[in-house]
């Protein structure tokens, strides 16, 4: 335990700590009916839950009315588990949902749990065909004219919009994909170049290293997938499950650091012969690529100019998406939510987080904390870990049940002093910022059922 932790213990073990007014609560379901809000991005460093809230939030978005596909990087199956689903992919997939579970369902038995199959929801035309128009249609990409008319007044990048459902009647529908980079950075080299050179790209040995392991490649190609989502018009909500990464911080900074070098002079002055200005200091550049590749490797660099020779019509739009897209997360239609556990460096991260949020005008709904231990209800409540200690010396020889409740309480109560020390620390940091918890479960989510217990205690049904 870091000295800060046992700062807290100490401080905690006797009498209650007065605390700070309690935060404004984070109103998830407002959140998530109001027609305006098209994007939510769940975002936090690694660990703390992103991934199942993303999915909780998408589910009882759909259970409420709206048409929702989430985002999710994480590649365990448990998650396309729980959605009834075997599996996952680059690909947005319906998750069938019982009828009873639907907003303006119309039949069905309620106790058969039966699914909502019979119909065709938004994307399902993707599932059958993978490399459909919508899945050619990416950020950056006349994204004014795609889908006409009607688009939302609020959206400064003219992405269409069809209307969220509000107080509509229709049913909800739930999609979900898994970010697959790889493929979607393909998809955005086949939609830009020409087959023949679509596939001298594909088939580098740089491209291959680039599209799979590059640094910010990931994040770059998260923010791509949900520029192709929203513009093409098939949901109303969109959930963003942000990648994992050393830091939360990754997913703002990472794709404008690779459209950077994809647009840079670094590329430029290693093609072939250069390009532009460097075009014109002729036999000095073979000189100079001579002892760049004494360092980095002759193949490499060979690797790296073919690649650049056959990339130069694509270079000019990384950048420029990149920057589309990160536009469309600071539009009134986005919502960011911070998600934390109640330890010192997820929440340092959080708050991390939301000033750079608010350094970038970007729209924060609240924080997420997940995995907290709030205390039970009742009389037992009120007794500190103080008394409960000094209780629990006090029946040692004679009632060793009792015993062992009053130390477990005792330690409860202590844990759950530490989690309300470092939000308040967070609230008095940021007193604006709405906050919603998720007490601590004990076993993993497995299926719907459990996210929508998620979903319940994000609204706040849970006490």
């Amino acid at each position: 335990m870091n000295g800060e932790a046992g700062t807290d213990r100490a401080d905690t073990s006797g009498a209650r700590r007065t605390h700070t007014a309690a935060p404004r609560r984070m109103d998830v379901d407002a959140l998530l009916d109001d027609p305006k809000t098209r994007i939510v991005v769940c975002c936090g460093a690694g660990g703390v839950g992103k991934t199942t809230t993303a999915a909780a939030l998408g589910l009882r978005a759909a259970e409420r009315g709206r048409r929702a596909v989430v985002i999710t990087v994480d590649p365990a199956r448990r998650l396309a588990q729980s959605l009834g689903l075997v599996e996952l992919d680059n690909t947005p997939r319906p998750v069938p949902l019982p009828r009873p579970a639907l907003a303006g369902g119309d039949g069905g038995d309620p106790d058969s749990g039966r699914p909502d199959v019979e119909g065709r929801g938004p994307g399902d035309r993707d599932a059958e065909d993978p490399d459909g128009e919508d899945a050619r249609v990416g950020p950056g990409e006349d994204a004014a004219t795609v889908g006409g008319s009607g688009g939302d007044t609020d959206d400064p990048d003219g992405v269409p919009g069809d209307g969220a459902h509000g107080g509509d009647d229709r049913a909800g529908s739930l999609h979900a994909m898994m970010l697959d980079m790889k493929r979607t950075f393909d998809e955005v080299v086949r939609r830009h170049a020409d087959p023949e050179r679509a596939r001298q790209i594909l088939a580098n040995p740089f491209y291959q290293t680039l599209s799979t392991s590059f640094s910010g490649t990931q994040e770059y190609m998260a923010m791509e997938k949900l520029g192709q989502l929203r513009e093409s018009g098939d949901w109303d909500l969109i959930v963003v499950d942000t990648p994992p990464s050393r830091s939360a911080l990754d997913f703002l900074d990472a794709p404008k650091r690779l459209g950077r070098f994809l647009d840079g002079k670094l590329i430029r002055f290693l093609s072939p012969a250069g390009s532009g200005a460097f075009r014109l200091l002729g036999a000095g550049m073979n000189v100079v690529g001579s002892v760049v590749g004494k360092i980095v490797g002759t193949q490499f660099l060979n690797d790296l100019r073919s690649f650049v020779a056959a990339f130069d019509t694509v270079f000019g739009g990384f950048q420029e998406r990149a920057e589309r897209t990160y536009r469309l997360l600071r539009a009134p239609g986005t919502a960011f939510v911070v998600v934390a556990v109640p330890d010192t460096d997820a929440m340092r991260e959080a708050a991390f987080f939301v000033e750079r949020l608010d350094r970038d005008s970007m729209p924060l709904a609240g924080l997420v904390v997940n995995r907290t231990h709030p205390l039970p209800t009742g009389p037992g409540a009120e007794l500190d870990a103080e008394r409960a200690t000094a209780a629990a010396v006090s029946l040692a020889d004679s009632h060793p049940l009792a015993v062992a409740a009053l130390r477990l309480h005792a330690e409860r109560v202590r844990t759950r002093e530490r989690e309300r020390l470092l939000c308040d620390r967070m609230s008095s940091a940021h007193p604006k910022v709405r906050v919603t918890e998720v007490a601590a479960r004990a076993e993993d989510v497995h299926d719907l059922a459990g996210l929508r217990e998620i979903g319940s205690a994000l609204a706040g049904e849970e006490r």
